[in-house]
């Protein structure tokens, strides 16, 4: 069952990544859909700092990916915007991201079937304001079990 949240800001937007960060572990991929400037990449962001990754995290449109070290769980951060068939991940490494650590993948849709069916899923909208962001939450596969409702109620509390 999706959750709906409103992120009023850019705290909030931090809040929410610091507490799916504390509850993820290596193996996890969270797919982060929604337009362009809709606070994808922003989230990613805040969850690889969480994670215990101190230093600056750019965006890896250019590359298509980039893997972060953090303190508690390696990160592998797939842009996928420019990938023109889903077949392509496989070059970009996404094999050794799954066993590695957690893959954040920014335009999942890209991926096609090839996206995992255990995947949390973070659908971004923008809201009202320049900083305001909507976004739906499914769980699928682990997470379902680690997004219990103690967990629900402090997102939608945020």
């Amino acid at each position: 069952m999706p959750i709906s949240c409103e992120l009023a800001d850019l705290p909030a937007t931090k809040h929410l990544a610091e507490l799916l960060a504390d509850s993820a572990k290596e193996g996890d991929v969270i797919a982060l859909a929604g337009p362009i400037g809709a606070g994808k990449t922003t989230f990613a962001r805040f969850f690889i700092t969480a994670v215990g990754y101190d230093e600056d995290v750019p965006s890896p449109t250019f590359n298509l990916v980039q893997v972060y070290e953090g303190a508690r769980l390696t990160v592998w951060h797939f842009d996928l915007y420019r990938l023109e068939r889903p077949d392509e991940i496989y070059e970009l490494g996404v094999e050794q991201a799954y066993e590695e650590g957690v893959t954040l993948v920014e335009w999942p849709e890209r991926m096609g079937d090839l996206l995992p069916a255990d995947v949390l899923m973070l659908s971004f909208k923008p809201g009202l304001s320049e900083r305001e962001r909507k976004v739906d939450i499914i769980a699928s596969g682990g997470w379902e079990d680690r997004l219990n409702t103690d967990m629900f109620s402090r997102i939608l509390g945020s």
